[in-house]
């Protein structure tokens, strides 16, 4: 029987247990302040990340890992005894990663490299990758593992609360102003899922609204089905996590066990600290 080798990129936010667990790598996104280079994750999280950021008054920006790096992630599995790879990745509208990948694959002729865009991220990119990862568990080939992660993107939902719009100001997104009254009329804007891109849903007043929107949204959405997976994100504040999977138990029937993860530098320093979302993965 074949090995197949299952890689992603940090953007993924896959707690670490879970990725040892089933031998996944994740390639890491890069993060940049000026002249200086950090592999996300790897040398730097979210900690210090937003320690600079509030003493510098300026977001660092990221950028995909190259093909060179995941060319070594390639080389590394295959000299691991790997046959075959499956990658995937963040969603290509939101980053050059997969081009990225997909790059570096076609460095290696021969050589048996699947790379998928996941059109997703965190969690909901994560719970494909695991998907992907049980399904060659099982024996299954590259071709199983793909309609695996597919099936699973079909059936997730991910919302997402901010707790400021700062660090979406400093990114540039919106203007300084609009952010500045937004953060006097205490907007928490509301962050979903759609077509591969993380869009701003709806803008609501108050923290505590924000999460009430974010579980009616859930409800909604879980439509009375079964939720099999489900997932809390926060970005350095996982009290509030845990506070939010409480209104999450309140509403709606949810999995015995929730997972807990923080969202990765990769994407944190766009949402910004204090952000919770739900990821999550309804029955057929």
């Amino acid at each position: 029987m074949s090995r197949i080798a299952i890689i992603t990129d940090t953007d993924s936010s896959l707690p670490a247990e879970l990725a040892k667990k089933y031998g996944i790598v994740q390639v890491p996104i890069i993060i940049q302040f000026g002249d200086e280079s950090f592999r996300d994750v790897y040398e730097i999280n979210n900690e210090t990340i937003f320690a600079r950021i509030d003493k510098e008054g300026k977001l660092p920006t990221t950028a995909a890992p190259s093909p060179g790096q995941f060319m070594e992630a390639f080389k590394a599995a295959f000299d691991s005894g790997a046959d075959a790879i499956l990658c995937l990745n963040i969603s290509s509208e939101m980053s050059a990663t997969y081009a990225s990948a997909r790059q570096a694959a076609e460095m290696l002729p021969g050589k048996r490299i699947e790379v998928m865009d996941t059109r997703s991220l965190g969690m909901g990119q994560g719970y494909m990758v695991l998907a992907a990862a049980e399904a060659v568990a099982k024996g299954g080939s590259i071709e199983d593992a793909i309609v695996a992660a597919e099936d699973i993107r079909s059936r997730t939902y991910l919302f997402g609360a901010l707790a400021t719009l700062k660090y979406i100001a400093m990114s540039g997104r919106v203007s300084h102003l609009a952010a500045g009254m937004a953060g006097l009329l205490d907007i928490k804007p509301i962050l979903a899922l759609q077509n591969g891109k993380l869009e701003l849903l709806e803008k609501i007043r108050t923290q505590g609204k924000s999460w009430a929107r974010a579980v009616e949204l859930t409800v909604e959405k879980a439509a009375g089905r079964k939720i099999e997976k489900m997932a809390v994100m926060n970005v350095k504040c996982p009290e509030a996590a845990q506070q939010f999977e409480g209104q999450l138990r309140a509403a709606l029937p949810c999995p015995a066990e929730i997972l807990h993860a923080g969202m990765n530098p990769g994407l944190s320093i766009h949402t910004g600290a204090g952000m919770v979302a739900v990821v999550f993965v309804v029955a057929k």
